[in-house]
């Protein structure tokens, strides 16, 4: 191999890696460093409110949404007591669709179920300020032939099939389920309701086509109503179960 061909293929890879940087990695480290300094931020400001409430930024969290309501409650895990303490309750400024679960690709219907969200699903370079990706379809709905993808709780507030939070509530969910895998939770769960499932609220939606399916997501809210600690889910002969 000539040094002349030496000294080009140099130049050559040298500049495809320049051009991998600015393309690929550059975007993707602006939004890091972009993420760091909006949660540095907020960490700091979440701080009294937690301290009045007895909660620690990096404990595990625990997040539920309910359509009907368009209220999004964000708990907060009380190393004193194991329980999940409730810290704050956000609107949902934008959600599409309407009552009843989410069935396929492009219905602009907000899913329902028992979903949960691993670091790989955070989205600081989303285009909607700061996102996370709940994780549908999940299990449940892949058993149910149940299709559609990208489904996010992020900032804005304009949404279809999503939860749309604003840019300034979602940099402080963010900021706190962010902490939360960062401090050793290895997912948090998000839990989504058609409604708050009250007995009275139930009895209204009997004659719901979606009946069946609201009774078994019930039972998961009433363990959390009853425990305060988000039961464990699992799917078996297509129905949720808890543990």
């Amino acid at each position: 191999m000539s040094r002349g061909f030496k000294v080009t293929l140099f130049i050559v890879l040298a500049f495809g890696a320049a051009v991998f940087v600015i393309v690929f990695a550059r975007p993707r480290i602006g939004a890091w460093y972009r993420e760091h300094q909006i949660t540095s931020k907020q960490e700091v400001d979440l701080k009294t409110i937690l301290e009045e409430k007895k909660l620690k930024i990096g404990s595990p969290v625990f997040i539920r949404a309910f359509k009907e309501e368009r209220e999004l409650e964000l708990f907060v895990k009380n190393e004193s007591t194991g329980k999940y303490d409730l810290l704050r309750t956000y609107p949902i400024v934008a959600a599409s669709g309407e009552l009843g679960p989410k069935l396929a690709e492009g219905d602009g219907q907000v899913p329902e179920g028992f979903y949960f969200v691993s670091q790989q699903a955070m989205k600081p370079d989303s285009a909607y300020h700061l996102a996370f990706n709940i994780g549908y379809p999940n299990s449940y709905d892949l058993a149910h032939q149940r299709t559609g993808s990208f489904i996010m709780v992020h900032g804005s507030n304009v949404s279809i099939g999503c939860l749309a939070m604003t840019d300034a509530k979602i940099e402080e969910i963010y900021t706190l389920c962010q902490a939360a895998l960062d401090g050793g939770q290895s997912f948090f769960r998000i839990h989504i309701f058609p409604f708050r499932m009250t007995e009275s609220r139930m009895r209204q939606a009997a004659s719901s086509e979606h009946y069946d399916f609201w009774k078994n997501l019930k039972t998961g809210y009433d363990l959390f109503e009853k425990m305060r600690i988000p039961p464990d889910v699992k799917v078996k002969e297509r129905e949720y179960v808890f543990e």
